[in-house]
């Protein structure tokens, strides 16, 4: 009977595991691979057969039932969300009338999953992040989900830094927990200069921020409710129309009037009750083509390709990335980028890659 139990248990926690996966994003320091039309959380970065948003959606699925997944996207994603994840039930992709930061993003799911799931334990997660180790990736996600399921605590992955990283915000992590490897939240800290980074890497103790959070509904939106209570004014009106016909009138009207806020600054920043989980499961949030080159294969003179067909010539530390192209030859260049999409063809040095969206809009 008792191993009965647990087994009962064990699932009644699994369905009230929810994942809420955040795709609005358009990628623009990818370009021209990601556009606004066709952002890189939808496209096979890798050269593997899955887009970053499946993979993202793949890596969950023992965390979750796939019913208790949700997307929060643009209304103009909504219609490649359905053709990549057609498993998702369709009620559960959630269109942003427009874009407000991650505050209203992730208000708008968990409100929307606290109407019809109560105690609904929750993983938010970008969409175009990538993780190598998925096996101690759930291990990590489900230790949080424990802590958070019966508690008023709030958990975000931190990523243990393995270099002075600049791109990244960071976590000052505190006390560890006894029996745990979860500890307590000291503050957090903007994207560093390098001589910063340095240090934070010398301390032991700062963790890279990867935007992953775990809490339970009841948690979320109290903290909501307390430190931002102008959006949970929002939140409530529209509350009252989820799942009936009004809901996309009522959205349309109220959604777009909520404040532009990041969670981190409305909520994250401000409550007692952050903890931080310190992991390593080979993370990155992609943000560059120079994070993607590192985490590509790569030849013998550090060239790395996505393609059927390239061909590099005396050429060294290049990353091609051309799915759409029957053929590319390159010859002759040290250390660029090579990217063709739909018509679109950048030729870039990876050190000016940070001109890469001024330029694209020129």
């Amino acid at each position: 009977m008792t191993c009965i139990k647990t087994v009962e248990n064990l699932k009644s926690m699994e369905n009230n595991n929810h994942v809420i996966i955040m795709a609005g994003g358009i990628g623009s320091r990818f370009w021209p691979m990601s556009t606004p039309e066709y952002p890189k959380q939808f496209i096979d970065v890798m050269g593997i057969g899955r887009s970053l948003i499946q993979l993202a959606v793949d890596r969950l699925t023992e965390v979750a039932p796939i019913s208790n997944f949700w997307v929060v996207t643009g209304e103009r994603y909504v219609d490649i969300v359905q053709q990549q994840l057609p498993e998702i039930p369709s009620q559960n992709i959630l269109a942003e009338p427009e874009p407000r930061n991650t505050a209203p993003c992730i208000s708008y799911a968990c409100w929307k999953i606290k109407k019809h799931f109560p105690n609904a334990n929750i993983v938010v997660t970008p969409s175009d992040a990538l993780v190598v180790n998925t096996i101690e990736y759930q291990r990590v996600i489900k230790e949080a989900l424990a802590f958070t399921e019966d508690s008023d605590n709030i958990v975000t992955i931190g990523i243990k830094p393995s270099r002075p990283e600049t791109g990244y915000g960071y976590i000052a992590s505190g006390k560890q927990l006894a029996d745990s490897q979860i500890c307590k939240v000291e503050s957090f800290k903007e994207k560093p200069d390098l001589d910063t980074a340095n240090q934070y890497l010398a301390a032991g103790n700062y963790l890279w921020n990867a935007g992953i959070f775990v809490w339970n509904v009841n948690t979320i939106t109290n903290s909501i409710s307390k430190f931002t209570p102008d959006l949970a004014e929002k939140m409530n009106r529209m509350s009252a129309d989820f799942y009936t016909e009004r809901e996309q009138d009522t959205l349309g009207c109220v959604f777009p009037t909520c404040e532009k806020i990041s969670i981190d600054y409305a909520v994250m920043e401000k409550s007692a009750n952050i903890y931080t989980l310190p992991a390593e499961f080979g993370w990155s949030d992609l943000g560059s083509w120079g994070s993607l080159h590192s985490l590509l294969q790569t030849d013998e003179t550090g060239n790395a390709t996505v393609g059927e067909d390239i061909k590099l010539h005396d050429s060294h530390n290049c990353i091609v990335h051309a799915q759409d192209a029957k053929q590319v030859v390159v010859q002759g260049l040290d250390g660029y980028i090579v990217s063709l999409r739909d018509g679109r063809l950048l030729v870039c040095a990876l050190d000016h890659e940070q001109m890469i969206k001024e330029y694209s809009q020129k």
